[in-house]
């Protein structure tokens, strides 16, 4: 195996958990990453409420773990499915699903993809994590949840998700999601986004394919 040049460097993302009260960062959090990556390291704040942190090769796994014991959340930055962008869970953490919605976090974050995806989801439809933009969005309705595919958020031009499947349940969405970004992994054209990638399949096709 090769080793790590000493002074390269490389992207690590920090997210918060997912929680009540959305996309937090405490004080403190802020505090340990400014003081573990040093002054001179680049912060990129990006739109999938990840916080990108530049930092050296042959440091990271210490610093992973000194970020992690505040609480903090590390991923691998790049062509990955992002941590789960959710919905503040103003209807209470029971009734919006919060341990759904970390099942989830947990299962599908950090998955190499041959284009960054974004994934989404709303405890009500209220859509205030505005899941029907992203590449999939998961929407609680009541004690069952709809998954939408194919949302984009940039350019001029922007793609609402159109819905895939409804009224599954919780034990069904992991099993869903996961077959369907290995689907997008095997059958994509090179660096396709995962929004032309439905396009391109179709929904009925992927229906077909996956339930």
């Amino acid at each position: 195996m090769k080793e790590s040049s000493i002074g390269e460097t490389m992207n690590i993302a920090l997210a918060s958990p997912v929680q009540v009260g959305g996309n937090i960062f405490t004080p403190e959090q802020l505090a340990k990453i400014s003081n573990v990556v040093g002054l001179d390291a680049k912060i990129e704040i990006t739109p999938f409420r990840q916080i990108y942190v530049e930092v050296p090769i042959d440091q990271r796994g210490t610093i992973q773990q000194e970020l992690e014991r505040s609480g903090l959340e590390v991923y691998t930055a790049g062509a990955v499915t992002k941590s789960l962008i959710a919905c503040q869970f103003c209807r209470g953490a029971e009734e919006a699903g919060l341990d759904t919605a970390r099942m989830l976090n947990q299962a599908i974050a950090g998955i190499e993809t041959p284009t960054p995806m974004k994934i989404g989801y709303a405890g009500c439809a209220l859509g205030t994590s505005e899941p029907l933009l992203k590449n999939i969005g998961v929407v609680k309705m009541r004690d069952k949840f709809d998954i939408y595919v194919g949302g984009e958020s940039k350019g001029l031009k922007a793609t609402l998700a159109k819905k895939l499947v409804s009224e599954l349940a919780e034990d069904e969405l992991v099993a869903i999601i996961m077959k369907l970004i290995d689907y997008y992994k095997a059958n994509a054209k090179g660096k396709e986004k995962f929004s032309r990638f439905v396009e391109r399949i179709s929904l009925e096709k992927l229906q077909g394919v996956l339930l």
